[in-house]
């Protein structure tokens, strides 16, 4: 197959990305049986999310898609990588995720201390913020196969855990973030994407 047919057959599969305002970001996910979870539905659903992700953000919830389903897909490849620089990398605690999906996650806190990073978000379009996240976590859940599994995860892949999880809860990171820290996209790509974050803050007027 060709690189072009693939992403053909890549896009034909990918789902309008549900903005901020549609309720479905604000319910709490139902729980997929797991028994269900080999069926077409679950599976067609996984493959459009992961196509739909592909490219564009390193994780996607089922809300975010319209479907009210807990389950989610995360990666965060290399190339994604290529163009930050090593030291920023290395603050964030930031290295390759390979693709994996979570069904009926549930997500433990193992260290707390708050780590504050931009992030911003597909549900979100346009804009990014200052979140607080816990450094450390542990999550359990199923896979796509509905086999149980268990990971630990530290900074930038655990941010990706908490937001996605979050998803399934009906939260969004607006709500956590440093409300005076919101910027557009635009401007976080022209000003503050590469100032430390104190500074940032301590600009913005955060606390």
């Amino acid at each position: 197959m060709s690189p072009d047919q693939h992403r053909d057959e890549r896009d034909d599969l990918c789902l309008p990305i549900v903005q901020a305002g549609d309720p479905v970001l604000r319910q709490s996910t139902r729980l997929v049986p797991p028994d269900e979870i080999g069926s077409d539905r679950i599976q067609q659903l996984v493959d459009a999310m992961i196509a739909t992700v592909s490219g564009v953000g390193v994780g996607l919830a089922a809300p975010q898609v319209g479907v009210d389903l807990r389950i989610a897909v995360i990666e965060d490849p290399p190339e994604y990588h290529a163009f930050l620089p090593d030291d920023l990398l290395e603050e964030q605690d930031r290295t390759p995720v390979e693709l994996y999906v979570l069904i009926n996650p549930e997500l433990t806190v193992v260290d707390a201390t708050p780590a504050e990073w931009f992030e911003g978000c597909l549900s979100v379009d346009g804009y990014r913020a200052v979140v607080p996240r816990a450094r450390a976590v542990h999550v359990r859940a199923l896979d796509r196969d509905g086999r149980p599994f268990e990971l630990d995860a530290t900074g930038w892949h655990a941010r990706i855990l908490q937001h996605e999880i979050d998803h399934l809860d009906g939260t969004l990171y607006v709500d956590r973030m440093l409300t005076r820290t919101l910027v557009d996209s635009t401007s976080y790509s022209e000003r503050w994407g590469g100032d430390a974050i104190d500074h940032v803050k301590d600009v913005l007027g955060a606390d």
